[in-house]
């Protein structure tokens, strides 16, 4: 019971900053999408795209890893974060570097190459910020991350609000994520430094080797992720044009609201339990059994409204201009729905080190999401996208959900009380 109570605790603590900073969040990004216009809204998520997919090798997993660890020990939390603090920072100028090295090799305009360069550095610093919430994750103290949540939502609306009112141009808007990043770091580092310890950087090589060792599963699984995630736009961007770009992604900003409200909420405060009862298989059972169902459940429910207002929802949200984006939301809503069952169900794999696992998967869904974006975007273009994300979604999360009853050693019992209550629930 006792268990149950921090769960829900944290919980719901996760869930009203969520609903708070992902409901600024969707302000400005609505405004965003309706000031731009769908080209100019389809620069920026462009960019976004683009940056995502290099700068996830800023983290290359260091974040759930020290996640999972500082879970297990959380009095070895200042010696993963002096050490992953010094790796990170590394990686992060090497890989900046490399993305201008890239954009400079391609024929980009003048605006797409420096609203790349100012989200690439915003997403950089937003690895730092990820990693920290790792700390108050693991620590289960997660009112911090909220807080972080909601003053990055805010500074990013003041920011946009602002540029807008004095007419500032794409480049301008781009300076608004970099500044929110930076504003969330130091909040960041000034929380450590107050309630937990105080920040340093040590450089103990032996310990690295271990860490990066360990962190290359979750960076590989992450790696995979953006791709298959984000590489839809960037071959739209590619195949198409950016306004393509900006429709389809005026679709999925709202399935990436849904997702930060509901698998993602539940897996931050749960996958540290799973954690920590890697020997107590019975209670990783109980855990996973309960909150595959809730995911089950909200995610149907959302999916069965959204394919019959879509067309409202994105009339009301983004106006006219972005009509033609309606379908796409159909059909991607879907994915948010195996997401919602898939999530847990890996976060369970991960959290018993199984990590080859997740990263094989995850490489198989990355290579089919490819596949499918190059056979079915030149066809059918936005909705050729949003059918190949959630084709991968499925396969990735039946590949998942065979390992876990074999892992958790499911009777019979076990799968045909989660089989009736999957078809009672459609």
């Amino acid at each position: 019971m006792k268990m149950l109570k921090k769960i829900v605790k944290n919980a719901g603590i996760l869930f009203t900053a969520n609903v708070m900073s992902k409901a600024l969040n969707f302000a400005y990004v609505v405004y965003l999408a309706r000031y731009l216009g769908a080209s100019g809204f389809g620069i920026i998520s462009f960019a976004l795209a683009f940056a995502l997919i290099l700068g996830v090798f800023a983290d290359f997993g260091l974040q759930p890893l020290s996640l999972r660890e500082i879970s297990r020990n959380k009095n070895e939390a200042g010696r993963y974060f002096s050490n992953i603090a010094l790796i990170k920072i590394i990686l992060s100028v090497t890989i900046f570097f490399l993305l201008v090295f890239i954009v400079k090799c391609l024929n980009y305009s003048h605006d797409t190459v420096y609203v790349i360069y100012l989200i690439g550095l915003s997403i950089i610093i937003g690895s730092f910020n990820n990693f920290i919430y790792a700390l108050y994750q693991a620590n289960e103290d997660v009112k911090y991350m909220g807080i972080g949540y909601i003053l990055n939502s805010l500074s990013m609306l003041a920011g946009i609000l602002a540029t807008a009112y004095f007419n500032g141009n794409i480049i301008m808007f781009s300076v608004v994520f970099l500044v929110s990043a930076v504003i969330v770091l130091l909040y960041n580092l000034t929380i450590i430094s107050y309630k937990f310890f105080k920040p340093k950087l040590s450089a103990d090589l032996k310990f690295w080797k271990k860490l990066i060792k360990e962190a290359v599963p979750f960076g590989l699984v992450n790696v995979f992720v953006i791709i298959y995630f984000k590489i839809d736009s960037v071959m739209l961007g590619t195949m198409k044009t950016q306004k393509i770009v900006g429709y389809y992604n005026a679709s999925y900003r709202i399935i990436d609201v849904l997702t930060a409200l509901f698998p993602s909420i539940i897996f931050s405060v749960v996958y540290p339990k799973m954690s920590a009862y890697i020997e107590l298989p019975e209670k990783l059972k109980s855990i996973y059994i309960v909150s595959f169902k809730i995911s089950l459940i909200i995610g149907l429910i959302i999916s069965i409204v959204t394919v019959f207002f879509a067309h409202y929802f994105i009339l009301l949200i983004y106006g006219y201009g972005y009509h033609e984006g309606a379908d796409s939301l159909k059909i991607l809503i879907w994915a948010f729905f195996f997401i919602c069952i898939s999530s847990i169900t890996s976060s369970l794999i991960s959290s018993v080190n199984k990590q080859r696992l997740v990263t094989i998967t995850a490489g198989v869904g990355a290579v089919i999401n490819i596949g499918l974006n190059f056979l079915l975007i030149p066809r059918f273009s936005l909705n050729g996208a949003a059918f190949a994300t959630v084709i991968t979604e499925l396969i990735m999360f039946l590949i998942y959900f065979a390992n876990m009853i074999k892992f958790l050693k499911f009777n019979r019992s076990d799968e045909l009380s989660f089989f009736n209550f999957s078809i009672g629930s459609i």
